[in-house]
């Protein structure tokens, strides 16, 4: 019997920890079937971040650096300016790289550097018990804004990719979704794209992943992705937000 579908090389074996419904396993999967197709595993070098993929580091088959909180773009710029022939990476979600790591990645992407960021984009703060993140939507209730987020109150929700896009430089920025199929295929050429823009040597690339959280959304993993569709999709539009030709 021809075998049509299997583990990923660049993915271990092993149960994930991650809620029912959590797209955290979807987007780990992809970054590992990237890694393969590019043939780049045994010079990968990952940057697991703190929160909900902080074990990130236990599910991918290749080397891999924990950082502190919010510093995973600066470890990795260690790493690649150490290592220049090695493919860098870093897995983040939207309170480490959005919140404590604002400052890491605005100078990673200032200064162009040859790294690859996955950001996954859940507008919560998932692993410390659902408050609001830099990323939550405005009337959207969290732990810490029951009534819903206000805008007069707490601001806007921060577009990061845009805010990314307007740096100079050769950087690629680019958001998908993994709400349904056709957009996980679409989320995996974006994934492939951003990891040849490092190999090829390019500068700064990020993959910003809107991702679900049925635990924290207090809903069912079928909800859940029915509200990611109706209310995160309007405002972080997809697409690639930046080239090296510059901002879409």
């Amino acid at each position: 019997m021809k075998t049509v579908f299997e583990r990923p090389k660049s993915l271990r074996e092993r149960l994930m920890h991650y809620c029912p419904g959590c797209t955290h396993g979807i987007a780990h999967r992809l970054v590992a079937e990237a890694i393969d197709e590019l043939g780049l595993q045994d010079d990968t070098i990952g940057v697991a971040s703190v929160g909900c993929s902080v074990l990130s580091y236990a599910y991918f088959d290749c080397d891999f650096q924990q950082a502190a909180h919010g510093r995973a773009a600066a470890v990795a710029t260690g790493i690649k300016r150490v290592h220049p022939h090695k493919f860098v990476f870093t897995y983040q979600g939207d309170g480490d790289l959005a919140s404590i790591g604002t400052a890491e990645i605005v100078h990673a992407a200032m200064r162009d550097e040859k790294i690859s960021v996955i950001f996954i984009n859940n507008a919560i703060y998932g692993m410390t018990g659902g408050q609001m993140a830099p990323t939550t939507l405005i009337a959207q209730k969290t732990t810490t804004s029951p009534e819903g987020r206000q805008a007069e109150h707490t601001g806007q929700p921060i577009l990061v990719s845009e805010m990314l896009a307007q740096l100079r430089g050769n950087a690629y920025i680019v958001r998908a979704s993994l709400h349904d199929p056709k957009h996980v295929i679409r989320a995996k050429k974006a994934i492939l794209k951003a990891f040849r823009h490092q190999v090829e040597g390019k500068g700064f690339s990020m993959v910003e992943l809107l991702s679900t959280c049925p635990t924290n959304w207090a809903m069912k993993p079928t909800e859940a992705v029915k509200w990611l569709e109706e209310n995160m999709l309007p405002y972080y539009r997809l697409g690639e937000i930046r080239t090296p030709e510059g901002v879409d």
